[in-house]
C-alpha cells in the first residue's frame, strides 16, 4: 500500500513513520529547516516519539524567584493528551529543568513526552516510568532561582527551527522534526507513501536488484 489512507492518525504515525522520512516530505515541500542542528539526545526511552507541541519558554535567573515554578507547573497542568512539552531553554546547562515530579504530573495530565533544549535530572526515575524525553544532558541543580519559564503556549525556537503550540512533532534517535499544521496534511501524507515506497525498494535489493536498478524504477533512496 502506497497511497495514503483517509486518515493517519498518531497512533499510525507512531507505528510507521520516523524523523528521516517526515525530513525528507518536508524537504519535498521546499521546508528544508525543520529539524534543529542540536544535540537532542534521547536520555530515558529510545523508540519514536509522536505528538502535538505544548511549548515553554525559559530564562536564566540569578535573582530570588518571587513567584518559583509558577508558569512551568501552569504548563504542565494545561497539557492535554498526546501533547510533547517543549522546554525552550537556550540550551542553558545551569540547572535540570525537567525531572521526575513534573515528568509524573505531564504524565497525569496526557502528556506523552518532553523535547527540553537545556539539561534535566531524575533520569533514572524517569527511565522507569518510561516517559521519552530528549534533552542536551544531565544536571543535579534544580530550577530554583536559576531558571524559570517567562512564557507558555508561544511560538518557541531552537536552532532557528519554530515549534508552535499545536505543530506536530517526532522525535527518535536521529533527532527532532517539527511539522507546521499549515503542510501538516501533505507532509504526513507524502512521508507516509515514501515509507511504502521504501519499503518494495528494499525488498528489490534484497531480493538481487541493484541499488541503481531499484532507485531508477522506484526513484526512491
Amino acid at each position: 500500500m502506497s497511497e495514503s489512507p483517509a486518515e493517519i492518525t498518531l497512533a499510525m504515525m507512531r507505528e510507521t513513520l520516523y524523523t528521516a522520512v517526515v525530513c525528507d516530505a518536508l524537504d519535498g515541500l521546499g521546508l528544508r529547516h525543520q529539524s534543529p542542528r542540536l544535540p537532542l539526545a534521547p536520555v530515558t526511552v529510545e523508540g519514536v516519539l509522536v505528538g502535538r507541541c505544548r511549548t515553554s519558554l525559559w530564562a536564566d535567573m540569578a535573582h530570588v524567584d518571587p513567584d518559583p515554578y509558577a508558569l512551568e507547573l501552569e504548563a504542565v497542568d494545561n497539557c492535554q493528551p498526546d501533547d510533547v512539552l517543549i522546554a525552550a531553554a537556550g540550551g542553558s546547562m545551569r540547572s535540570g529543568i525537567w525531572g521526575e515530579l513534573l515528568t509524573t504530573a505531564a504524565r497525569n495530565s496526557g502528556c506523552v513526552g518532553a523535547i527540553i533544549d537545556g539539561a534535566v535530572r531524575d533520569v533514572s526515575k524517569m527511565r522507569q516510568m518510561q516517559f521519552p524525553v530528549y534533552a542536551r544532558g544531565m544536571s543535579p541543580y534544580d530550577s530554583l532561582n536559576r531558571q524559570r519559564v517567562v512564557d507558555i503556549d508561544i511560538p518557541v525556537e531552537l536552532d532557528g527551527v519554530t515549534f508552535s503550540p499545536g505543530d506536530l512533532v517526532f522525535a527518535d534517535i536521529d533527532g527532532i522534526v517539527v511539522v507546521p499544521q499549515n503542510v501538516e496534511a501533505e507532509a504526513i501524507a507524502a512521508a507516509w507513501k515514501k515509507v511504502h515506497d521504501e519499503d518494495r525498494t528494499r525488498d528489490a535489493i534484497r531480493d538481487g536488484m541493484s541499488a541503481t536498478a531499484a532507485f531508477e524504477k522506484y526513484g526512491v533512496l
